[in-house]
């Protein structure tokens, strides 16, 4: 059930509405709806303008806060983010360490899978963004922290970082990590991916460096065929610590 303040995505008449449950009315050119009528609303249910064009309730998830959340910046692709947890092997029992938080839409990904999510930003503006944004997903499994990564303490199933990596990030990494666990790292260009492989390579038994490449298939009467939209979007690197 929705309460007071929840975030919620109404959709209809092919547009996507992203609204605060009770924060007054909402303008649209399909005609006003009363938002205050969200309250106690279930996923799925109907709400209609003062004209009586239908919008249908939901609450959102990981990809509508990717599509809709305020960002501070670009912030990684939905496919990027299911990379870093499938070669990790993310899950329930993990803490995890997340550095260069942005919007916080990774965190909120991760949250959703790991039991516990500690997110790093330097920056006070985006960190508290981003812990708006944590807020509204309703995750108290993810704490926002304003800090450098390189001052984290404690011990670690995962650590991510998107971040501008220096090799000193990758060094601290290993030590905060539990034996067994995982880096991984999101990188833009190459010459940052080559000093992430080349720090990774004498502190972890395992490296592993992919390029993030996605093609959706458009199609029409014509035919099929891939999109012709940029499908590259960067560069993961995934290290394991095992002791050797």
């Amino acid at each position: 059930m929705i309460g007071e303040n929840d975030r919620v995505v109404l959709s209809g008449e092919g547009r996507e509405y992203w609204v605060r449950a009770g924060a007054g009315p909402l303008s649209t050119d399909k005609g006003m709806i009363d938002l205050a009528a969200l309250v106690g609303c279930s996923p799925g249910d109907e709400i209609r303008t003062h004209l009586g064009c239908a919008f249908s309730v939901r609450i959102p998830r990981a990809t509508d806060f990717f599509v809709h959340a305020r960002r501070s910046g670009a912030p990684m692709l939905p496919k990027d983010i299911g990379m870093v947890i499938a070669y990790t092997g993310m899950n329930r029992r993990d803490t995890v360490l997340d550095a260069g938080t942005g919007s916080g839409i990774a965190a909120i990904f991760f949250g959703g899978i790991a039991g516990r999510v500690i997110t790093c930003e330097q920056r006070e503006e985006f960190a508290r963004l981003a812990a708006a944004n944590v807020a509204d997903a309703g995750l108290t499994s993810v704490e926002v922290i304003c800090a450098d990564v390189m001052d984290a303490k404690g011990e670690f199933d995962v650590v991510h970082l998107d971040l501008q990596i220096r090799a000193e990030h990758v060094h601290r990494a290993h030590k905060l990590l539990r034996h067994g666990g995982y880096l991984a790292t999101y990188t833009p260009f190459l010459e940052q991916t080559n000093l992430v492989m080349d720090s990774a390579r004498d502190l972890f038994s395992e490296v592993h460096t992919y390029e993030l490449i996605e093609r959706e298939l458009t199609r029409s009467q014509r035919g099929t065929r891939p999109s012709t939209r940029v499908c590259h979007s960067g560069y993961i690197t995934i290290a394991r610590k095992v002791h050797r």
